[in-house]
């Protein structure tokens, strides 16, 4: 491991163009990140030749500078003693980074910042859903019959896999109007009720109803 110095921390803050250009700065793991008012200051030769850098490079907005698990972290809270720029968040450097975007590249954050919070639970019902087909599909382990044809014993797991599989996706404007409200900064209880509302059965006995006229 690298010795943590104050020179090889002054050298990494003027290698990203001194503190005047930092905007913000937070960590992760292994890695400074870094939201610059202009990253053509940035000395990406002089930079990576410093002991504790490991490599660097830009993405999402972001100038990201690898240190390493369990050494970034200190090199982070000697940064901002020597720098005085104050702590931020991953939200506050992503935020800052977001405002060099352009308008699609904001658009496809936005989406990107309600849609992946969701992913688990989307992902997590769509292997559920794998399994039931499997318990439940003809001629994959029996021919013309499914597995619970002939065990079962296992209908009733069938039958509570596919429930839980469905939720998500029978829910899903619920959760897709908690993540846009978080979002947006408002009260992610107000989204799952805007949410619910899509798929309230009044609603949807209304749709159907003026469709079959």
């Amino acid at each position: 491991m690298a010795k943590i110095s104050n020179e090889s921390i002054k050298q990494i803050i003027e290698s990203v163009g001194g503190k005047e250009n930092i905007a913000a700065a937070t960590h992760c793991v292994t890695r400074l990140r870094f939201a610059l008012k202009d990253e053509g200051k940035v000395d990406k030769e002089r930079l990576e030749k410093i002991d504790l850098v490991k490599g660097s490079f830009s993405a999402n907005g972001q100038y990201q500078v690898v240190i390493g698990q369990g050494t970034v972290d200190k090199v982070y809270d000697k940064m901002i003693e020597l720098t005085g720029i104050g702590e931020a968040s991953k939200d506050d450097v992503k935020n800052e980074a977001a405002k060099k975007m352009n308008p699609l590249q904001k658009f496809v954050k936005m989406l990107s910042d309600i849609f992946i919070p969701i992913l688990p639970a989307i992902v997590t019902a769509g292997l559920l859903m794998g399994l039931n087909n499997l318990l439940t599909g003809k001629d994959i382990f029996y021919h013309h019959q499914s597995f619970i044809d002939v065990h079962q014993s296992w209908a009733g797991l069938a039958d509570m896999i596919n429930i839980i599989a469905n939720t998500a996706f029978t829910f899903l404007p619920a959760l897709i109007g908690w993540s846009a409200v978080k979002r947006f900064g408002g009260n992610p209880l107000l989204g799952i009720v805007l949410g619910t509302m899509m798929i309230h059965p009044d609603l949807l006995n209304a749709y159907w109803g003026k469709k079959s006229v």
